[in-house]
């Protein structure tokens, strides 16, 4: 029996379907509950609105003209509710001609995530958007960051900075923040 052109495509339509759902789809659902978790069970997805603040850690800056970093200890307040974050921020790519001290840092936060419950940690992740300073004693800045995590998706629309130093920064700015560890 020879196959014509119209029954050898059927059949390898008919195949390749069956194989791409025995390879594909079906690993992929077995995975998705057996990874589903209790805790994902208790998740409660929705938006955090708040205001996080944070403030350089002393001795932690580091400046290198083009790029620039310095240690931060946050708290975000979202409805009197407060959640504790360690993290890092500066000119990812730019110039910062400063030599600053005792930076804070108050961003206004947009965030839609997939566990706003107490405790969870939804900010955690990293951020970038434009950056501007500039001090002369005391000293003020700006900046529009987006970005996120595992958990969220987030805008921070504005932040503003305070510091104590002298010189300007502008550039694309960075921010990744994870919780703080208790002991």
């Amino acid at each position: 029996m020879k196959l014509s052109n119209t029954n050898l495509s059927y059949w390898s339509r008919n195949r390749w379907s069956k194989i791409i759902a025995t390879t594909v789809f079906i690993p992929v659902t077995l995975a998705t509950l057996g990874l589903a978790s209790p805790q994902d069970a208790l998740a409660v997805p929705g938006i955090e609105v708040g205001v996080l603040t944070c403030e350089s850690v002393p001795g932690t800056r580091m400046n290198l003209v083009i790029h620039s970093s310095v240690d931060i200890e946050c708290v975000f307040n979202n409805a009197g509710v407060e959640e504790r974050y360690h993290g890092q921020t500066g000119i990812g790519i730019g110039v910062d001609l400063t030599a600053t001290s005792d930076e804070k840092f108050a961003f206004t936060v947009f965030a839609l995530s997939g566990d706003v419950t107490p405790g969870a940690h939804a900010l955690t992740g990293d951020y970038i958007g434009g950056k501007a300073s500039a001090a002369a004693g005391p000293g003020v800045g700006a900046a529009v960051l987006i970005g996120g995590g595992e958990k969220n998706f987030s805008l921070q629309p504005l932040a503003l900075d305070t510091s104590i130093g002298f010189g300007a920064a502008a550039g694309v700015g960075h921010l990744s923040i994870w919780p703080e560890v208790t002991e």
